[in-house]
Protein backbone atom coordinates (compact mmCIF):
# COMPACT_ATOMS: atom_id res chain seq x y z
CA UNK A 1 0.00 0.00 0.00
CA UNK A 2 1.37 3.38 -1.22
CA UNK A 3 0.92 6.36 0.76
CA UNK A 4 -2.42 7.28 0.80
CA UNK A 5 -2.14 10.95 0.41
CA UNK A 6 0.46 10.60 -2.65
CA UNK A 7 -0.23 8.99 -5.97
CA UNK A 8 0.52 5.72 -5.96
CA UNK A 9 3.08 3.58 -8.07
CA UNK A 10 1.67 2.93 -11.45
CA UNK A 11 1.56 -0.07 -11.65
CA UNK A 12 -1.03 -0.29 -8.73
CA UNK A 13 -4.46 0.31 -8.32
CA UNK A 14 -6.03 1.01 -5.36
CA UNK A 15 -8.82 -0.90 -4.07
CA UNK A 16 -11.42 1.51 -2.53
CA UNK A 17 -14.36 -0.36 -0.77
CA UNK A 18 -17.82 0.67 -0.43
CA UNK A 19 -19.58 -1.95 0.84
CA UNK A 20 -20.42 -1.06 3.86
CA UNK A 21 -21.51 2.52 2.44
CA UNK A 22 -23.03 2.08 -0.98
CA UNK A 23 -23.43 -1.20 -0.85
CA UNK A 24 -25.25 -0.75 2.57
CA UNK A 25 -27.46 1.24 0.77
CA UNK A 26 -29.21 -1.86 -1.13
CA UNK A 27 -32.63 -2.18 0.35
CA UNK A 28 -32.83 -4.31 2.84
CA UNK A 29 -29.07 -4.65 3.45
CA UNK A 30 -28.36 -2.35 6.62
CA UNK A 31 -26.42 -3.99 8.95
CA UNK A 32 -26.06 -3.19 12.87
CA UNK A 33 -23.01 -1.43 14.37
CA UNK A 34 -21.28 -5.09 15.11
CA UNK A 35 -21.66 -6.22 11.68
CA UNK A 36 -20.51 -3.59 10.10
CA UNK A 37 -17.26 -3.86 12.38
CA UNK A 38 -16.88 -7.72 11.34
CA UNK A 39 -17.01 -6.74 7.58
CA UNK A 40 -14.90 -3.90 8.22
CA UNK A 41 -11.97 -6.65 9.32
CA UNK A 42 -12.55 -8.95 6.42
CA UNK A 43 -12.52 -6.20 4.58
CA UNK A 44 -8.66 -5.58 6.29
CA UNK A 45 -7.86 -8.77 6.38
CA UNK A 46 -8.78 -8.94 2.39
CA UNK A 47 -5.91 -6.17 2.02
CA UNK A 48 -8.61 -3.47 0.85
CA UNK A 49 -6.98 -0.41 0.78
CA UNK A 50 -9.36 2.13 1.53
CA UNK A 51 -12.76 1.46 3.49
CA UNK A 52 -15.36 4.13 3.04
CA UNK A 53 -17.15 2.99 6.51
CA UNK A 54 -20.34 4.90 5.93
CA UNK A 55 -22.20 8.57 5.56
CA UNK A 56 -21.67 9.94 9.22
CA UNK A 57 -24.17 12.54 9.07
CA UNK A 58 -26.82 10.08 8.00
CA UNK A 59 -27.70 9.04 11.15
CA UNK A 60 -25.72 8.79 14.83
CA UNK A 61 -26.14 4.93 14.73
CA UNK A 62 -23.98 5.23 11.13
CA UNK A 63 -21.67 8.11 13.21
CA UNK A 64 -20.96 5.64 15.83
CA UNK A 65 -20.20 3.30 13.61
CA UNK A 66 -17.97 4.87 11.38
CA UNK A 67 -16.28 5.95 14.48
CA UNK A 68 -15.87 2.38 15.76
CA UNK A 69 -14.19 1.10 12.69
CA UNK A 70 -11.82 4.33 12.68
CA UNK A 71 -10.97 3.26 16.08
CA UNK A 72 -10.28 -0.74 15.86
CA UNK A 73 -9.93 -1.61 12.13
CA UNK A 74 -8.30 1.95 11.48
CA UNK A 75 -5.90 1.34 14.02
CA UNK A 76 -4.99 -1.76 13.29
CA UNK A 77 -3.12 -4.38 11.08
CA UNK A 78 -4.79 -8.21 10.97
CA UNK A 79 -2.90 -11.50 10.97
CA UNK A 80 -2.80 -11.99 7.35
CA UNK A 81 -3.35 -8.60 5.90
CA UNK A 82 -0.67 -7.95 3.01
CA UNK A 83 0.23 -4.60 3.33
CA UNK A 84 1.90 -3.65 6.39
CA UNK A 85 0.09 -0.34 7.38
CA UNK A 86 -4.17 -0.56 8.46
CA UNK A 87 -6.58 0.82 5.39
CA UNK A 88 -7.55 4.40 4.95
CA UNK A 89 -11.17 5.05 6.60
CA UNK A 90 -12.88 7.13 4.44
CA UNK A 91 -16.61 8.93 5.47
CA UNK A 92 -18.91 10.57 3.09
CA UNK A 93 -20.12 14.34 3.08
CA UNK A 94 -22.20 15.84 0.88
CA UNK A 95 -20.64 19.52 0.02
CA UNK A 96 -21.48 21.23 3.38
CA UNK A 97 -19.79 22.36 6.41
CA UNK A 98 -21.80 20.36 8.72
CA UNK A 99 -21.54 17.07 6.74
CA UNK A 100 -17.55 17.38 6.35
CA UNK A 101 -16.94 18.44 9.92
CA UNK A 102 -19.37 15.59 10.90
CA UNK A 103 -17.23 12.83 8.70
CA UNK A 104 -14.08 13.86 10.17
CA UNK A 105 -14.99 14.09 13.78
CA UNK A 106 -15.80 10.05 12.62
CA UNK A 107 -12.67 9.29 11.21
CA UNK A 108 -10.17 11.44 13.02
CA UNK A 109 -9.10 8.47 15.31
CA UNK A 110 -7.67 6.80 12.41
CA UNK A 111 -4.04 6.44 11.98
CA UNK A 112 -4.92 7.05 7.75
CA UNK A 113 -8.54 9.36 7.69
CA UNK A 114 -9.86 10.69 4.24
CA UNK A 115 -12.72 12.68 3.39
CA UNK A 116 -15.04 11.88 0.56
CA UNK A 117 -17.47 14.93 -0.24
CA UNK A 118 -19.17 15.27 -3.35
CA UNK A 119 -21.05 17.52 -5.40
CA UNK A 120 -23.75 17.23 -8.23
CA UNK A 121 -22.37 18.37 -11.92
CA UNK A 122 -24.79 16.98 -14.68
CA UNK A 123 -27.17 19.43 -16.19
CA UNK A 124 -30.29 17.29 -14.74
CA UNK A 125 -28.71 17.47 -11.40
CA UNK A 126 -27.76 20.98 -11.50
CA UNK A 127 -31.51 21.80 -13.01
CA UNK A 128 -33.84 19.29 -11.17
CA UNK A 129 -31.84 18.90 -7.64
CA UNK A 130 -29.17 21.77 -6.83
CA UNK A 131 -30.60 24.46 -8.61
CA UNK A 132 -27.63 25.74 -8.77
CA UNK A 133 -25.63 27.34 -11.82
CA UNK A 134 -22.42 26.23 -13.42
CA UNK A 135 -20.85 28.91 -11.25
CA UNK A 136 -22.34 28.36 -7.74
CA UNK A 137 -20.90 24.22 -8.19
CA UNK A 138 -17.55 25.35 -8.68
CA UNK A 139 -17.77 27.92 -5.89
CA UNK A 140 -19.01 25.41 -3.75
CA UNK A 141 -16.96 22.88 -4.95
CA UNK A 142 -13.76 24.74 -4.49
CA UNK A 143 -15.27 26.04 -1.06
CA UNK A 144 -16.04 22.57 0.58
CA UNK A 145 -12.50 21.23 -0.57
CA UNK A 146 -10.81 23.85 1.23
CA UNK A 147 -12.73 23.04 3.98
CA UNK A 148 -12.15 19.58 4.22
CA UNK A 149 -8.60 19.78 3.44
CA UNK A 150 -7.99 22.41 6.44
CA UNK A 151 -8.86 19.56 8.55
CA UNK A 152 -8.01 16.75 6.65
CA UNK A 153 -4.89 16.26 4.73
CA UNK A 154 -6.72 12.95 2.37
CA UNK A 155 -9.40 14.44 0.50
CA UNK A 156 -11.33 12.78 -2.17
CA UNK A 157 -14.06 14.63 -4.41
CA UNK A 158 -16.71 13.26 -6.94
CA UNK A 159 -18.76 15.02 -8.68
CA UNK A 160 -21.67 12.84 -8.74
CA UNK A 161 -22.66 12.04 -12.34
CA UNK A 162 -19.86 12.85 -14.21
CA UNK A 163 -21.00 10.14 -16.87
CA UNK A 164 -24.00 12.74 -17.88
CA UNK A 165 -22.01 16.06 -17.30
CA UNK A 166 -20.73 17.91 -20.17
CA UNK A 167 -16.63 17.31 -20.48
CA UNK A 168 -15.36 21.05 -20.12
CA UNK A 169 -17.63 21.72 -17.47
CA UNK A 170 -16.42 18.77 -15.60
CA UNK A 171 -12.75 19.30 -16.17
CA UNK A 172 -13.32 23.10 -14.62
CA UNK A 173 -14.80 22.01 -12.00
CA UNK A 174 -11.78 19.42 -11.33
CA UNK A 175 -9.24 22.33 -11.67
CA UNK A 176 -11.03 23.94 -8.58
CA UNK A 177 -10.67 21.43 -6.19
CA UNK A 178 -7.07 19.81 -7.36
CA UNK A 179 -6.22 23.87 -6.54
CA UNK A 180 -8.39 23.26 -3.19
CA UNK A 181 -6.16 20.22 -2.22
CA UNK A 182 -8.18 17.43 -3.11
CA UNK A 183 -5.77 14.26 -3.21
CA UNK A 184 -8.04 12.06 -5.04
CA UNK A 185 -10.49 12.75 -8.22
CA UNK A 186 -13.21 10.13 -8.51
CA UNK A 187 -15.50 10.00 -11.26
CA UNK A 188 -18.83 8.27 -10.53
CA UNK A 189 -20.89 6.93 -13.27
CA UNK A 190 -23.89 7.51 -10.75
CA UNK A 191 -26.28 5.53 -12.91
CA UNK A 192 -24.55 3.27 -14.56
CA UNK A 193 -25.51 5.08 -17.76
CA UNK A 194 -22.10 5.07 -20.29
CA UNK A 195 -20.92 2.63 -22.07
CA UNK A 196 -17.11 1.00 -21.92
CA UNK A 197 -15.27 3.15 -24.52
CA UNK A 198 -17.14 6.48 -23.72
CA UNK A 199 -16.04 5.84 -20.16
CA UNK A 200 -12.21 4.95 -20.99
CA UNK A 201 -12.52 8.38 -23.05
CA UNK A 202 -14.08 10.26 -20.25
CA UNK A 203 -11.20 9.25 -18.20
CA UNK A 204 -8.65 10.12 -20.47
CA UNK A 205 -9.86 13.15 -21.35
CA UNK A 206 -9.83 14.12 -17.66
CA UNK A 207 -5.81 12.81 -17.33
CA UNK A 208 -5.40 15.23 -20.27
CA UNK A 209 -7.18 18.33 -19.48
CA UNK A 210 -7.89 18.77 -15.89
CA UNK A 211 -4.55 21.02 -14.35
CA UNK A 212 -2.78 19.72 -11.57
CA UNK A 213 -3.93 16.33 -12.29
CA UNK A 214 -0.46 14.36 -12.30
CA UNK A 215 -0.17 14.92 -8.72
CA UNK A 216 -3.19 13.29 -7.50
CA UNK A 217 -4.89 9.84 -7.95
CA UNK A 218 -8.00 9.47 -10.76
CA UNK A 219 -10.64 6.71 -9.47
CA UNK A 220 -13.73 4.81 -10.95
CA UNK A 221 -16.98 4.22 -9.51
CA UNK A 222 -19.27 2.63 -12.29
CA UNK A 223 -22.69 1.28 -11.53
CA UNK A 224 -24.31 -1.86 -13.33
CA UNK A 225 -28.10 -0.34 -14.40
CA UNK A 226 -26.77 -1.46 -17.86
CA UNK A 227 -24.56 -4.76 -16.61
CA UNK A 228 -21.21 -2.75 -17.86
CA UNK A 229 -20.08 -1.71 -14.19
CA UNK A 230 -16.91 -4.30 -14.02
CA UNK A 231 -16.23 -3.21 -18.04
CA UNK A 232 -16.75 0.54 -17.33
CA UNK A 233 -14.30 0.50 -14.71
CA UNK A 234 -11.58 -1.28 -16.54
CA UNK A 235 -11.68 0.65 -19.52
CA UNK A 236 -11.11 3.61 -16.95
CA UNK A 237 -8.55 1.56 -14.98
CA UNK A 238 -6.65 1.25 -19.19
CA UNK A 239 -7.11 4.96 -19.45
CA UNK A 240 -5.49 6.03 -16.36
CA UNK A 241 -7.08 5.78 -13.52
CA UNK A 242 -5.49 3.84 -10.65
CA UNK A 243 -8.13 3.16 -7.54
CA UNK A 244 -11.44 1.51 -8.44
CA UNK A 245 -14.31 1.86 -6.31
CA UNK A 246 -15.84 -1.90 -5.61
CA UNK A 247 -18.17 -3.33 -3.70
CA UNK A 248 -18.18 -7.02 -2.10
CA UNK A 249 -20.24 -9.15 -4.67
CA UNK A 250 -21.53 -6.40 -6.00
CA UNK A 251 -23.87 -4.51 -4.02
CA UNK A 252 -25.22 -1.24 -4.18
CA UNK A 253 -28.13 1.13 -4.94
CA UNK A 254 -30.45 -0.54 -8.07
CA UNK A 255 -28.75 -2.78 -10.03
CA UNK A 256 -25.48 -2.51 -7.93
CA UNK A 257 -21.67 -1.40 -8.17
CA UNK A 258 -18.69 -2.64 -9.61
CA UNK A 259 -17.96 -5.94 -7.91
CA UNK A 260 -14.68 -5.98 -6.39
CA UNK A 261 -13.98 -9.78 -7.03
CA UNK A 262 -14.37 -9.05 -10.34
CA UNK A 263 -11.89 -6.25 -10.53
CA UNK A 264 -9.21 -7.65 -8.88
CA UNK A 265 -9.41 -11.23 -10.87
CA UNK A 266 -9.38 -9.41 -14.03
CA UNK A 267 -6.04 -7.19 -13.39
CA UNK A 268 -4.47 -10.50 -11.56
CA UNK A 269 -6.02 -13.28 -14.36
CA UNK A 270 -5.04 -10.71 -17.40
CA UNK A 271 -2.07 -9.55 -15.53
CA UNK A 272 0.42 -9.96 -18.70
CA UNK A 273 -2.68 -7.55 -20.48
CA UNK A 274 -2.86 -4.58 -17.91
CA UNK A 275 0.71 -4.95 -16.27
CA UNK A 276 -1.05 -3.51 -13.08
CA UNK A 277 -1.43 -5.30 -9.47
CA UNK A 278 -3.67 -4.44 -6.52
CA UNK A 279 -2.95 -5.50 -2.24
CA UNK A 280 -5.65 -7.94 -2.65
CA UNK A 281 -5.06 -11.09 -1.04
CA UNK A 282 -7.49 -13.37 -3.70
CA UNK A 283 -7.20 -16.17 -1.38
CA UNK A 284 -10.02 -14.46 0.72
CA UNK A 285 -12.44 -13.28 -1.67
CA UNK A 286 -14.93 -16.46 -1.34
CA UNK A 287 -14.94 -16.20 1.99
CA UNK A 288 -15.26 -12.59 2.54
CA UNK A 289 -18.21 -12.95 -0.31
CA UNK A 290 -19.85 -15.44 2.54
CA UNK A 291 -19.87 -12.87 4.79
CA UNK A 292 -21.28 -10.27 3.30
CA UNK A 293 -23.73 -12.25 1.65
CA UNK A 294 -24.73 -13.46 5.55
CA UNK A 295 -24.46 -9.74 6.79
CA UNK A 296 -26.64 -7.92 4.39
CA UNK A 297 -29.08 -10.81 3.03
CA UNK A 298 -28.32 -10.03 -0.22
CA UNK A 299 -28.07 -13.90 -1.91
CA UNK A 300 -25.46 -14.29 -4.37
CA UNK A 301 -26.54 -15.08 -7.83
CA UNK A 302 -25.10 -18.77 -8.62
CA UNK A 303 -23.68 -18.01 -11.88
CA UNK A 304 -21.94 -14.81 -9.94
CA UNK A 305 -18.51 -14.35 -11.72
CA UNK A 306 -15.66 -15.48 -9.14
CA UNK A 307 -17.62 -16.19 -5.91
CA UNK A 308 -20.67 -18.12 -7.41
CA UNK A 309 -21.67 -21.25 -6.55
CA UNK A 310 -21.20 -22.47 -10.07
CA UNK A 311 -18.35 -20.35 -11.22
CA UNK A 312 -16.10 -23.63 -10.93
CA UNK A 313 -18.61 -26.11 -11.55
CA UNK A 314 -18.68 -28.03 -14.81
CA UNK A 315 -22.13 -30.43 -15.64
CA UNK A 316 -21.47 -30.75 -19.60
CA UNK A 317 -20.01 -33.80 -20.42
CA UNK A 318 -17.47 -32.01 -23.03
CA UNK A 319 -16.60 -29.40 -20.09
CA UNK A 320 -15.88 -32.49 -17.89
CA UNK A 321 -14.23 -34.04 -20.76
CA UNK A 322 -11.93 -31.00 -21.06
CA UNK A 323 -11.44 -30.61 -17.18
CA UNK A 324 -10.58 -34.35 -16.60
CA UNK A 325 -7.37 -33.91 -19.44
CA UNK A 326 -6.50 -30.28 -18.35
CA UNK A 327 -7.83 -27.93 -15.69
CA UNK A 328 -7.40 -24.67 -17.92
CA UNK A 329 -9.51 -25.95 -20.73
CA UNK A 330 -12.12 -24.42 -19.01
CA UNK A 331 -10.84 -22.77 -15.72
CA UNK A 332 -9.07 -19.41 -16.21
CA UNK A 333 -8.35 -19.17 -12.48
CA UNK A 334 -8.60 -21.93 -9.90
CA UNK A 335 -10.81 -22.21 -7.19
CA UNK A 336 -7.82 -22.40 -4.73
CA UNK A 337 -7.13 -18.58 -6.43
CA UNK A 338 -9.76 -17.50 -4.95
CA UNK A 339 -10.14 -19.51 -1.71
CA UNK A 340 -13.06 -21.34 -3.37
CA UNK A 341 -11.44 -24.66 -2.33
CA UNK A 342 -13.94 -27.16 -0.45
CA UNK A 343 -11.45 -27.54 2.33
CA UNK A 344 -12.96 -30.36 4.85
CA UNK A 345 -12.67 -29.67 8.43
CA UNK A 346 -12.25 -32.76 11.21
CA UNK A 347 -14.42 -31.59 13.82
CA UNK A 348 -16.58 -33.57 16.00
CA UNK A 349 -18.26 -33.57 19.07
CA UNK A 350 -15.30 -34.73 21.40
CA UNK A 351 -13.67 -31.56 19.64
CA UNK A 352 -12.99 -28.59 22.32
CA UNK A 353 -14.19 -25.47 22.67
CA UNK A 354 -10.46 -23.89 22.09
CA UNK A 355 -10.06 -25.77 18.92
CA UNK A 356 -13.32 -24.73 18.19
CA UNK A 357 -12.53 -21.27 18.48
CA UNK A 358 -8.94 -21.01 16.63
CA UNK A 359 -11.29 -22.71 13.60
CA UNK A 360 -13.70 -19.98 13.53
CA UNK A 361 -10.77 -17.24 13.72
CA UNK A 362 -8.86 -18.60 11.12
CA UNK A 363 -12.32 -18.65 8.70
CA UNK A 364 -12.28 -15.21 9.73
CA UNK A 365 -15.11 -15.10 12.59
CA UNK A 366 -13.23 -13.56 16.08
CA UNK A 367 -16.39 -14.71 18.53
CA UNK A 368 -15.99 -14.49 22.14
CA UNK A 369 -17.57 -14.36 25.34
CA UNK A 370 -21.10 -15.38 24.97
CA UNK A 371 -21.16 -15.64 21.38
CA UNK A 372 -18.31 -18.05 21.72
CA UNK A 373 -20.59 -20.12 24.03
CA UNK A 374 -23.79 -20.18 22.14
CA UNK A 375 -21.88 -20.95 18.97
CA UNK A 376 -19.98 -23.77 20.53
CA UNK A 377 -23.21 -25.44 21.87
CA UNK A 378 -25.22 -25.39 18.90
CA UNK A 379 -21.82 -26.99 17.31
CA UNK A 380 -22.02 -29.70 19.89
CA UNK A 381 -25.39 -30.57 19.13
CA UNK A 382 -24.92 -30.45 15.38
CA UNK A 383 -22.13 -32.79 15.90
CA UNK A 384 -24.38 -35.49 17.59
CA UNK A 385 -26.51 -34.88 14.86
CA UNK A 386 -24.12 -34.60 11.82
CA UNK A 387 -21.08 -37.20 10.51
CA UNK A 388 -19.00 -34.56 9.03
CA UNK A 389 -18.82 -30.89 9.69
CA UNK A 390 -17.34 -28.93 7.25
CA UNK A 391 -16.16 -24.91 7.54
CA UNK A 392 -19.52 -23.58 5.56
CA UNK A 393 -21.52 -25.94 8.37
CA UNK A 394 -19.13 -23.36 11.26
CA UNK A 395 -19.53 -20.31 9.49
CA UNK A 396 -23.38 -20.29 8.99
CA UNK A 397 -23.02 -21.23 12.76
CA UNK A 398 -20.86 -18.12 13.70
CA UNK A 399 -22.99 -16.09 11.71
CA UNK A 400 -26.14 -16.83 13.35
CA UNK A 401 -23.77 -15.48 16.76
CA UNK A 402 -22.52 -12.52 15.27
CA UNK A 403 -24.23 -8.71 14.80
CA UNK A 404 -28.28 -10.27 16.22
CA UNK A 405 -30.61 -7.33 16.17
CA UNK A 406 -32.00 -6.91 20.12
CA UNK A 407 -33.81 -9.80 20.92
CA UNK A 408 -37.92 -8.12 21.84
CA UNK A 409 -39.10 -11.94 20.94
CA UNK A 410 -37.24 -15.07 21.18
CA UNK A 411 -37.79 -18.80 20.22
CA UNK A 412 -38.48 -21.35 22.78
CA UNK A 413 -40.40 -23.82 20.91
CA UNK A 414 -41.89 -24.60 17.43
CA UNK A 415 -44.12 -27.33 16.87
CA UNK A 416 -46.08 -28.32 13.10
CA UNK A 417 -47.82 -30.62 11.90
CA UNK A 418 -48.68 -30.94 8.09
CA UNK A 419 -48.84 -33.17 5.20
CA UNK A 420 -51.08 -34.69 2.02
CA UNK A 421 -54.08 -34.20 4.05
CA UNK A 422 -55.09 -31.57 6.34
CA UNK A 423 -54.50 -27.99 7.17
CA UNK A 424 -50.62 -26.99 7.77
CA UNK A 425 -50.79 -25.85 11.69
CA UNK A 426 -48.25 -24.66 13.54
CA UNK A 427 -47.43 -23.93 17.13
CA UNK A 428 -45.05 -21.39 18.44
CA UNK A 429 -44.10 -20.31 22.23
CA UNK A 430 -41.80 -17.54 22.13
CA UNK A 431 -40.54 -15.41 25.38
CA UNK A 432 -41.34 -12.17 25.29
CA UNK A 433 -39.73 -8.65 25.96
CA UNK A 434 -40.81 -8.36 29.50
CA UNK A 435 -39.28 -11.88 29.58
CA UNK A 436 -43.16 -13.90 29.92
CA UNK A 437 -43.59 -17.30 27.61
CA UNK A 438 -46.44 -16.40 24.82
CA UNK A 439 -47.71 -19.70 23.18
CA UNK A 440 -49.48 -19.05 19.40
CA UNK A 441 -51.34 -21.72 16.68
CA UNK A 442 -52.33 -20.41 13.58
CA UNK A 443 -53.04 -22.29 10.56
CA UNK A 444 -51.03 -21.66 7.07
CA UNK A 445 -50.69 -22.77 3.21
CA UNK A 446 -47.78 -25.13 4.78
CA UNK A 447 -45.52 -25.18 7.52
CA UNK A 448 -43.80 -22.12 6.96
CA UNK A 449 -46.68 -19.94 6.50
CA UNK A 450 -47.94 -21.05 9.08
CA UNK A 451 -45.43 -20.50 11.60
CA UNK A 452 -44.89 -16.88 10.48
CA UNK A 453 -48.74 -16.35 10.60
CA UNK A 454 -48.28 -17.46 14.28
CA UNK A 455 -45.51 -14.88 15.10
CA UNK A 456 -47.60 -12.18 13.21
CA UNK A 457 -50.04 -13.00 15.83
CA UNK A 458 -47.81 -12.79 18.55
CA UNK A 459 -45.43 -9.89 17.45
CA UNK A 460 -47.97 -7.51 15.69
CA UNK A 461 -45.37 -5.57 14.02
CA UNK A 462 -46.31 -3.56 10.72
CA UNK A 463 -44.96 -5.66 8.06
CA UNK A 464 -45.37 -7.82 4.84
CA UNK A 465 -43.19 -10.72 3.63
CA UNK A 466 -41.38 -9.87 0.52
CA UNK A 467 -38.63 -12.82 0.05
CA UNK A 468 -37.90 -16.49 1.76
CA UNK A 469 -35.59 -18.27 0.55
CA UNK A 470 -33.78 -21.95 1.98
CA UNK A 471 -30.82 -23.60 1.37
CA UNK A 472 -28.49 -26.32 2.57
CA UNK A 473 -24.86 -25.24 3.48
CA UNK A 474 -23.28 -28.14 2.72
CA UNK A 475 -24.24 -31.38 0.47
CA UNK A 476 -25.88 -34.53 1.67
CA UNK A 477 -28.64 -35.55 3.73
CA UNK A 478 -27.74 -33.98 7.00
CA UNK A 479 -26.98 -31.01 5.16
CA UNK A 480 -27.03 -27.64 7.25
CA UNK A 481 -30.39 -25.31 6.24
CA UNK A 482 -29.53 -21.99 6.04
CA UNK A 483 -32.94 -19.41 6.07
CA UNK A 484 -33.11 -16.03 4.77
CA UNK A 485 -36.09 -13.68 5.28
CA UNK A 486 -36.47 -9.87 4.33
CA UNK A 487 -39.83 -8.33 4.93
CA UNK A 488 -40.94 -4.56 4.60
CA UNK A 489 -42.10 -2.07 7.32
CA UNK A 490 -45.70 -1.44 6.28
CA UNK A 491 -45.99 1.82 4.65
CA UNK A 492 -48.56 3.59 6.44
CA UNK A 493 -46.59 3.41 9.46
CA UNK A 494 -45.01 7.26 9.97
CA UNK A 495 -42.44 5.87 12.10
CA UNK A 496 -40.63 3.71 9.40
CA UNK A 497 -38.13 5.41 8.04
CA UNK A 498 -38.15 5.20 4.03
CA UNK A 499 -34.39 6.12 3.60
CA UNK A 500 -33.21 2.53 2.53
CA UNK A 501 -36.68 0.87 1.18
CA UNK A 502 -38.09 1.14 -2.15
CA UNK A 503 -41.54 2.53 -3.14
CA UNK A 504 -41.34 4.43 0.59
CA UNK A 505 -40.89 1.08 2.58
CA UNK A 506 -37.69 0.01 4.73
CA UNK A 507 -36.40 -3.34 4.27
CA UNK A 508 -35.01 -5.84 7.10
CA UNK A 509 -33.50 -8.53 6.65
CA UNK A 510 -32.81 -11.86 8.85
CA UNK A 511 -30.52 -15.64 8.28
CA UNK A 512 -30.40 -18.27 10.05
CA UNK A 513 -28.86 -21.63 10.21
CA UNK A 514 -30.25 -25.31 11.76
CA UNK A 515 -29.94 -28.73 10.64
CA UNK A 516 -34.30 -27.94 11.23
CA UNK A 517 -35.40 -25.96 8.03
CA UNK A 518 -38.66 -25.31 10.22
CA UNK A 519 -36.08 -23.81 13.26
CA UNK A 520 -33.82 -22.04 10.76
CA UNK A 521 -37.23 -20.54 9.03
CA UNK A 522 -38.66 -19.24 12.17
CA UNK A 523 -35.10 -17.42 13.77
CA UNK A 524 -34.93 -16.46 10.44
CA UNK A 525 -38.47 -14.64 10.67
CA UNK A 526 -38.08 -13.39 14.08
CA UNK A 527 -34.50 -11.44 13.44
CA UNK A 528 -36.16 -10.11 11.11
CA UNK A 529 -39.02 -9.08 13.05
CA UNK A 530 -36.52 -7.88 15.78
CA UNK A 531 -34.44 -5.63 13.35
CA UNK A 532 -38.17 -4.26 12.74
CA UNK A 533 -39.36 -3.62 16.28
CA UNK A 534 -35.40 -1.93 16.69
CA UNK A 535 -36.09 0.45 14.50
CA UNK A 536 -40.02 1.68 15.71
CA UNK A 537 -39.00 1.50 19.56
CA UNK A 538 -42.14 -0.45 20.03
CA UNK A 539 -40.77 -2.14 23.29
CA UNK A 540 -38.27 0.35 24.50
CA UNK A 541 -40.26 0.29 27.71
CA UNK A 542 -39.27 -3.26 28.48
CA UNK A 543 -36.08 -2.10 30.11
CA UNK A 544 -36.78 -0.61 32.57
CA UNK A 545 -36.21 -2.20 36.43
CA UNK A 546 -39.58 -4.01 37.03
CA UNK A 547 -39.41 -5.74 33.42
CA UNK A 548 -35.75 -6.67 34.02
CA UNK A 549 -36.69 -7.96 37.43
CA UNK A 550 -39.64 -9.80 35.48
CA UNK A 551 -37.11 -11.89 33.17
CA UNK A 552 -34.63 -12.74 35.62
CA UNK A 553 -37.92 -14.20 37.62
CA UNK A 554 -38.97 -15.86 34.82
Amino acid sequence: MTSPVTKPDPSYVRIFDTTLRDGEQSPGATMTSEEKLEVARALSRLGVDVIEAGFPSASPDDFDAVRAIAQTIGNDVPQGRIATEPPVICGLARATEKDIRTAYEAVSVAKHPRIHTFLATSPIHREHKLKMTKEQVVTRAREMVTLARSLCADIEFSPEDAGRTEPEFLYEVLTAVVEAGATTLNIPDTVGYTVPEEFGALIAGIIQNVKGVEGVTVSVHCHNDLGLASANALAGIRNGARQAEVTINGIGERAGNTSLEEIVMALHTRAPLYGLRTGIDTTQLTRTSRLVSLRTGMVVQPNKAVVGANAFAHEAGIHQDGMLKHAQTYEIMTPESVGASKTLLVLGKHSGRHAFGVRLRELGHALEGEALEAAFLRFKVLADKKKRITDADLEALAASEVGRAREYFSLEAVQVTCGSNGMPTATVKLRGPSGENIVQAAVGTGPVHAVFTAIDEIVKAPSELIEYSINAVTEGIDALGHASVRLRAAANDGRVNPQHGAGGTQVFHGNAADSDVIVASTKAYLAAQNRLLAMLGTYEKAESPEATARASAN
